[in-house]
C-alpha cells in the first residue's frame, strides 16, 4: 500500500460522507459536498501523478483508480437527478453513466482478448473528465434554480456531447476486434 493507492482509496471513503453532507437540512450542505466532491477530484489527479513521479503504479492501483473515478461520478450525478427531478438533468447525467458503462464492459473484454491498448484514454477522454468535473462541482455548489446552477447544467451537456464523442473514438478504435473482417467506413470519401 503506497500513497497513491491510499489516496485512491480516500476517494472510496469520500462517497458515503458526500452522501451524507448532500442530504444534512442544512443550506451549508450544498457548498460542502460541492468540495467534499472537488477534493476527490484533485486526489484522482494528485494520485496519478504521484503513481508517475515517484514510480509507483501498482496493478492494485490501476485496476481501483477508475473504478473509484466512476463510482465517485456516478454516485454525484444521481443525487443530482434526485435533487433536480428534471429531464433536462437526467439526460446528459444517463448518457455520462450509461457510456461509462459501455466502455467499462468494452476495456474488460478488449483486456481478455490481449487488446487493451487499443482503447487506452484519449486526449478528448481528459477533455470530457474537466468538463464533468466542473459541472457536477457547479450542481453540487448551487442549488437548482440558480444563475450558475443553469450554466454547469449547460457544461453538463458538453460534458456528455464529449462523452458520446470519446465513446465513439473507443468503439472505432475495437471495431476491428468487435467485428472481425470489417473495418470502420470513415475513411471511405
Amino acid at each position: 500500500m503506497n500513497l497513491p493507492n491510499l489516496l485512491t482509496l480516500s476517494r472510496i471513503v469520500m462517497i458515503p460522507v458526500f452522501v451524507v453532507v448532500f442530504y444534512l437540512p442544512v443550506e451549508w450542505r450544498y457548498l460542502v459536498s460541492a468540495a467534499i466532491f472537488a477534493l476527490a477530484g484533485v486526489t484522482d489527479w494528485l494520485d496519478g501523478y504521484l503513481a508517475r513521479k515517484l514510480d509507483q503504479s501498482t496493478p492494485f492501483g490501476a485496476f481501483l483508480d477508475p473504478v473509484a473515478d466512476k463510482l465517485m461520478v456516478a454516485v454525484a450525478l444521481a443525487v443530482l437527478i434526485e435533487e433536480y427531478a428534471a429531464v433536462l438533468l437526467t439526460i446528459p447525467a444517463t448518457i455520462i453513466i450509461g457510456r461509462e458503462i459501455v466502455i467499462s464492459a468494452l476495456r474488460e473484454w478488449m483486456a481478455e482478448i490481449g487488446s487493451r491498448a487499443s482503447v487506452a484514454v484519449s486526449y478528448i477522454g481528459k477533455i470530457k473528465t474537466t468538463a464533468q468535473m466542473a459541472a457536477i462541482v457547479g450542481l453540487l455548489a448551487f442549488p437548482p434554480g440558480d444563475v450558475w446552477a443553469r450554466v454547469a447544467v449547460a457544461l453538463l451537456y458538453i460534458a456528455a456531447v464529449l462523452t458520446l464523442w470519446s465513446m465513439v473514438l473507443y468503439l472505432k478504435a475495437a471495431w476491428g476486434d468487435l467485428f472481425p473482417g470489417q473495418r470502420v467506413s470513415s475513411d471511405r470519401q
